[in-house]
């Protein structure tokens, strides 16, 4: 028995490509499709689907309304975007992971685009870690009777002490796939008065970090912004770096500013977390807070690795219990260099604590 898919978009054309990419892969079964949010509530009512792909701009009911819909009656599906980056598409992409879809992928908006093998490869990549048919680990919450704490992926970590450090510190946070909405969970409870700048890398392509700077922004007393070429640091401040391009932070005289680079995809994406954190080697910080969030894969890792002999780390993994997917947290725990495995609902907490305010 393959994985079952439903494909819901008011264009016959863009179901159609959908459905022909999905049908090239034999880990599913032949895909279903609704041609609104509301044929689509219909269908899961009567049928589980290991994965729904959504348009967002549909009649009758489109997918921001479905995915509140969702929500409301308790539904727990896993959601994967087709996203565009015209006029609203951007922000409606940032509220439906908000909403709770796990990832996107931007809608071609030319059909030739569709033909191509690079883009089949990225919608085959991401349905896969949504639909829960690759190696990538993932994790549903367990039943209420059981304690996140107590899972054996867990209790197995080895953590290192942690070691105070006076001076000048830096936070760097990493995530993927589910991060956007694990941000929100992190980001607006930072303080506005911290005692360090952050510099983010979330795994998106050009055209959509603006609009999740734009609102964690508007969510918190801390200053979200997406980074700019020869941004200062300033504490206080978050900088994410722009889908499509490596995010370096480098000394400019008495200063530290943000670079970016277009060298080539690094673990196959570009923003890159081991290319911020190696960046950081040359850096006059006394200590960096490396924060890894939800992700497939395991960017981060190396980065974080390289990073340590050269600098005071304190490190934070979001725990198995609360990751979409447990990719990039177990890759950095399984080191034995994390100093803390936390909830998510924890992380700005430990963040403030370690850094401190003004």
């Amino acid at each position: 028995m393959g994985k079952k898919v439903l494909v819901v978009d008011d264009s016959a054309l863009m179901r159609k490509v959908a459905c022909d990419i999905i049908k090239t892969d034999n880990r599913y079964d032949e895909p279903e499709t609704a041609r609104n949010g509301q044929e689509a509530l219909d269908l899961i009512k009567k049928k589980k689907y290991d994965a729904i792909v959504l348009d967002v701009n549909m009649p009758v009911m489109d997918g921001i309304e479905f995915l509140r819909q969702l929500k409301k009656d308790g539904l727990k599906e896993r959601v994967m975007m087709f996203s565009t980056t015209t006029g609203e598409g951007t922000h409606q992409t940032m509220e439906s992971l908000d909403l709770g879809a796990l990832d996107f992928i931007k809608k071609p908006e030319r059909y030739r685009e569709t033909s191509g093998e690079e883009f089949a490869k990225d919608f085959l990549r991401i349905l896969a870690v949504v639909a829960r048919a690759g190696d990538t680990i993932s994790y549903e919450k367990p039943a209420a009777h059981r304690s996140a704490a107590a899972k054996p992926a867990d209790s197995q970590i080895v953590l290192r002490p942690k070691v105070s450090v006076r001076g000048e510190k830096i936070v760097a946070i990493a995530s993927s796939t589910g991060g956007p909405k694990a941000l929100h969970s992190v980001i607006p409870l930072l303080p506005g008065n911290l005692d360090a700048p952050v510099i983010l890398v979330q795994h998106m392509p050009e055209g959509f970090t603006k609009s999740l700077a734009e609102r964690l922004d508007s969510l918190g007393p801390i200053s979200v912004k997406e980074a700019e070429e020869g941004d200062l640091l300033e504490k206080g401040h978050v900088y994410i770096a722009p889908g499509g391009k490596h995010m370096k932070v480098a000394r400019s005289g008495s200063h530290t500013r943000i670079y970016f680079s277009m060298e080539p995809h690094r673990e196959g994406v570009r923003p890159c977390a081991n290319y911020m954190y190696e960046s950081l080697i040359d850096t006059s910080y006394d200590q960096i807070c490396c924060v890894v969030l939800t992700g497939m894969g395991a960017d981060g890792t190396e980065g974080i690795k390289n990073l340590e002999p050269h600098k005071k780390l304190h490190i934070i993994s979001q725990n198995e219990a609360t990751c979409a997917v447990y990719g990039m947290p177990k890759a950095i725990a399984m080191t034995g260099l994390v100093n803390e495995v936390l909830p998510l609902d924890k992380i700005a907490e430990a963040i403030t604590r370690e850094i401190g305010t003004r």
